[in-house]
């Protein structure tokens, strides 16, 4: 019998010092918390693994259940390549003060460097900001290794890098190897690959929450970063109502945005991959072809299944949701 039903997941909460006060009421969720960085939505990754919350798969870890259902749940050919690893780490992220400035090795550095691990390809989509909101992507002019050494020594990297003021709806894609920051005011949706290796490169002379000073990995960021120029890192897209728009496509995912006003049924029989479904707005209901049917609202993250045929979301008013599979 196919137990596998769409499952939503509990919220690993990480306290970070440059985190805000959205995160909690964004989710429905009551917290003593404070500083809440990121909600690690569904994430594989070693000692964060998801737990399924709710239903009779409650308690089990997304680990565990790819080791149970294998390609039902994630697609044979994810199987194949990740194994019981899920290939996707899916956060929300308030910043209430700039983030360090960071870059994220590809794979064939991670896996030198870090035991076989993944590089770090990921993309924001901008749920809502504070005055002044901003982020950094890219270089804006071109420099060498060398002299990007000097200026992180000198305090004068930022003088090198787009910031751009940023709204609702904005979205960046950041493959590994491109210099980024988000900045204060900004309460992001970050889809990325499932891995936690992060070269801190700049932290504005910021002390952590044990009172110093937190690492930086100037020396491993130096061969990790891209430094080729672009004159726009922000990714364009025309949204349509009621129809579903690509903003991101890359070999680790691909991710779409719904805007919903009336039910929209989404055709997944020629998907061998499991589907995310991200609420950033509003609520509803999702219905598989199956019958099973579980209410969404802004702040929850819903995995479906290897195994659904077709997709019907249904908005109560309005809905809002990033869609991403692999």
């Amino acid at each position: 019998m196919n137990m596998l039903y769409p499952l939503k997941f509990r919220p690993i909460l990480k306290t970070l010092v440059w985190g805000g006060e959205k995160i909690a009421p964004f989710k429905n969720i009551r917290t003593d918390q404070h500083n809440i960085g990121e909600s690690w939505e569904l994430s594989g990754v070693k000692g964060n693994e998801s737990v399924v919350a709710e239903g009779p798969l409650a308690g089990k870890t997304i680990s565990g259940l790819i080791r149970e259902y294998k390609e039902k749940l994630i697609g044979k050919a994810n199987y194949e390549k990740t194994g019981e690893e899920f290939p996707l780490l899916i956060k929300f992220i308030d910043a209430k003060q700039d983030l360090s400035i960071q870059v994220h090795p590809d794979d064939g550095l991670a896996a030198r460097r870090h035991n076989g691990s993944k590089g770090k390809t990921e993309m924001w989509y901008v749920i809502s900001t504070d005055k002044g909101a901003h982020l950094m992507s890219g270089l804006s002019k071109k420099i060498t290794p060398e002299e990007y050494v000097e200026r992180v020594n000198d305090n004068t990297i930022t003088d090198v890098l787009h910031d751009y003021s940023i709204s609702p709806g904005d979205v960046f894609f950041l493959p590994a190897g491109r210099i980024h920051s988000i900045g204060s005011g900004s309460f992001i949706a970050e889809i990325q690959q499932t891995s936690d290796i992060t070269y801190r490169i700049y932290d504005f002379g910021r002390l952590g929450l044990d009172g110093k000073p937190r690492e930086l990995h100037t020396e491993l960021a130096k061969d990790a970063i891209d430094y080729t120029v672009h004159d726009d890192y922000r990714t364009h897209y025309t949204a349509e109502k009621d129809k579903e728009t690509v903003l991101v496509s890359c070999e680790y995912f691909t991710t779409s945005l719904l805007d919903l006003d009336r039910p929209f049924t989404k055709d997944l029989s020629g998907l061998d991959s499991f589907l995310i479904l991200i609420c950033t707005a509003g609520k509803g209901e999702i219905i598989d072809d199956i019958g099973n049917r579980i209410p969404v609202r802004q702040g929850e993250t819903i995995l479906i299944p290897a195994t659904a045929e077709s997709l019907q979301i249904v908005p109560d008013g309005s809905l809002k949701m990033l869609a991403s599979f692999v």
